[in-house]
């Protein structure tokens, strides 16, 4: 802690304290920081990141069951559910009940999410590229590397 009584008046001076090692306080920042040009292109239609991933996941996996993207994103149920009828109410994602599971619901794109996701995939995929990132092109492969082994996802998921 500063000695010094003066008010903190600019963002970079503000102590962090044990934060400053904090992974997930870290992580949370990151994910802000990267966001912030996403929401500013996005905003206007009304999409957030989080839910443009989720039609993105679907179009990925048409049929995909509605618990196992909530699992994946890390969505609890009730908001998933609620994010998906508001997908419903738009015209953006059709459910649809399998006959082995009465109780799970099937996602699929409908045409119209279709559009919204062709409309908005490049932004989506080049915001990062705007970005004023402060790593070199091979500490950003590697930090991509590094949280998808945090997070159990596979190299290359991509498709």
């Amino acid at each position: 802690m500063a000695d010094d009584l003066r008010p903190v008046t600019t963002p970079e001076a503000v102590e962090m304290g044990p934060l400053t090692d904090s992974l997930g306080f870290l992580l949370r920042l990151a994910q802000l920081a990267s966001f912030e040009d996403f929401y500013a292109g996005l905003a206007p239609f009304g999409i957030r990141p989080g839910e443009f991933s989720a039609l993105l996941i679907i179009r990925q996996n048409p049929g995909i069951r509605q618990g196992v993207l909530a699992q994946r994103l890390i969505i609890k149920r009730a908001h998933m559910t609620k994010m998906i009828r508001a997908f419903e109410d738009a015209g953006f994602v059709e459910r649809t009940i399998p006959d082995d599971d009465r109780r799970s619901v099937e996602l699929r794109l409908s045409p119209g999410g279709e559009a919204l996701v062709a409309e908005h995939i490049g932004h989506f995929t080049s915001f990062e590229a705007r970005e004023k990132l402060t790593l070199t092109a091979a500490e950003e492969s590697e930090l991509r590397r590094l949280l998808r082994k945090y997070l159990a996802l596979p190299e290359g998921e991509n498709k």
